[in-house]
């Protein structure tokens, strides 16, 4: 069989169908990316496919520690061409790995390099690449174009000017919508050495002097406000556990008065005033029917050296094993009680717990909304062809696939988008594979039209779009 050809991860006639005649067409709707709205807005050109490719992205760079590569190559400051090379080199015996499917998926969709990327072709697939990028079709914004993006939403903090978001939404020659998120993690983490700081500059930000708990919601609630009025619908929060422990408002005075004053805090007295912080975030988020975002188990900046030199989010995390679910069932229970649960999407980093959250959503399911809670995509050290696949099984066994809000990035990069088209055939091959087996309808013109749900119509009814 041709190497990554047309029919790639297709291992049927229905498959191929319903790839082709369906999911192949449907816009990109990519709720959930770290892209950079800056970038967007002033169109940028990259210098080369090694700052495209390589700038940010923790999982080549963890790739590329594995094959024993130095850090200059990977994140020094070696030249472009020398990082190329040794991601060529990297690439070359990741059999299996996602990232060998992705990065080739890029080099066909956007630069019709159809040649396998090797340590010997290198240089000149770097040469041929960059003369590309050279030119005014191969800047950011027409990759999102090309990709037939019509929906982007980033990850921003509460105390974010959001000026460049503000700048896009106003800028006509650009009809894609660029969306921010509410990530408070910082206001969240009241266990962080930087926690006292970060109260400060929200202070400043919101106009409100942050002295109690009632003065941070009220300051929270003004960051809210002005995330909606430049178009916000969701938010994202990310948990090593998830906490619950219910407190009263004397305790949590108490709790949040020594942690500006910069006392350590116990466990319990840091899980209250989560508990706490994201019941009243659950609660404005009900209001406005944006959608909540949690995702857990991942162990971040394992390697404290590493940490120290290039800080988060440069490749030293690992997937996480804790029993979260009762807590989490508890938490989810304390806002429905109060009819302040929100949509609700849950990802673990930890395939482990895909059953477990599929079996916890219907007891939070009703008719507020269609598949009100959902699991989200295989993510993170999941979004390979196993950890997809174990995910969409998970969900069909005990959910309604067919609600189900499908891909999202999750990523640094403007190439990225070809994980949609990775994740579309995989889903065609499973569902394809089904109806040939005699598990589903042959019903062509109806599953087609659950796979167009799947890869865009579902997020945009479920995100209020």
């Amino acid at each position: 069989m041709a190497f990554i050809n047309e029919n790639f991860l297709l291992k049927n006639e229905t498959a191929k169908k319903l790839f082709f005649e369906y999911a192949n067409t449907m816009p990109i709707f990519d709720f959930h990316c770290h892209l950079n709205p800056k970038d967007i807005y002033e169109n940028k050109n990259f210098a080369d496919i090694s700052e495209a490719w390589l700038g940010g992205d923790h999982y080549k760079w963890r790739l590329m520690r594995s094959m024993g590569i130095e850090e200059r190559y990977i994140t020094g400051d070696a030249t472009g061409l020398e990082k190329f090379k040794a991601f060529a080199k990297t690439i070359e015996y990741s059999i299996g790995n996602p990232i060998y499917h992705w990065a080739h998926l890029e080099l066909q969709r956007y630069f019709d390099e159809y040649e396998p990327l090797t340590e010997r072709n290198a240089e000149e697939v770097y040469n041929r690449v960059n003369e590309k990028l050279k030119q005014d079709d191969y800047k950011v914004r027409n990759f999102i174009k090309k990709s037939n993006v019509k929906i982007i939403i980033t990850t921003d903090d509460p105390i974010d000017t959001l000026e460049y978001h503000k700048k896009l939404k106003e800028d006509e020659s650009f009809d894609v919508q660029v969306l921010p998120a509410f990530r408070p993690d910082k206001a969240m983490n009241i266990e962080s050495e930087n926690f006292v700081k970060y109260i400060n500059s929200l202070s400043e930000v919101s106009g409100i002097q942050i002295k109690g708990f009632d003065d941070l919601l009220k300051a929270i609630e003004n960051r809210i406000n002005f995330f909606e009025e430049i178009g916000c619908r969701a938010s994202d929060h990310a948990f090593k556990n998830i906490p619950f422990a219910p407190s009263t408002k004397a305790q949590l005075e108490e709790i949040l008065e020594r942690a500006l004053a910069g006392e350590k805090l116990s466990t319990i007295e840091v899980d209250r005033y989560k508990t706490a912080f994201i019941q009243f975030l659950a609660s404005e988020y009900t209001k406005r029917k944006w959608v909540m975002e949690i995702h857990y188990g991942v162990i971040r900046d394992n390697n404290s050296e590493m940490f120290k030199k290039l800080g988060p989010d440069t490749g030293f995390d690992t997937m996480g094993d804790y029993s979260v679910i009762e807590s989490l069932a508890s938490l989810l229970n304390s806002m429905d009680s109060k009819k302040q649960l929100p949509k609700t999407i849950l990802f673990s980093g930890n395939p482990n717990d895909n059953h477990a959250l599929a079996t916890l959503m219907p007891s939070f399911q009703n008719s507020d909304a269609v598949s009100k809670i959902q699991l989200g995509t295989a993510w993170w050290f999941n979004d390979h062809i196993n950890g997809m696949t174990a995910q969409i099984n998970a969900l069909a066994d005990v959910g309604v696939l067919g609600k189900f809000i499908g891909m999202l990035t999750d990523s640094r990069s403007f190439l990225s988008y070809p994980r949609h088209e990775y994740f579309r055939r995989i889903i065609c091959n499973i569902i394809g594979t089904w109806v040939e087996d005699g598990e589903y309808n042959n019903d062509i013109e109806f599953v087609g039209s659950i796979i167009e749900d799947i890869c865009y119509n579902n997020a945009i009814d479920y995100f209020n779009m």
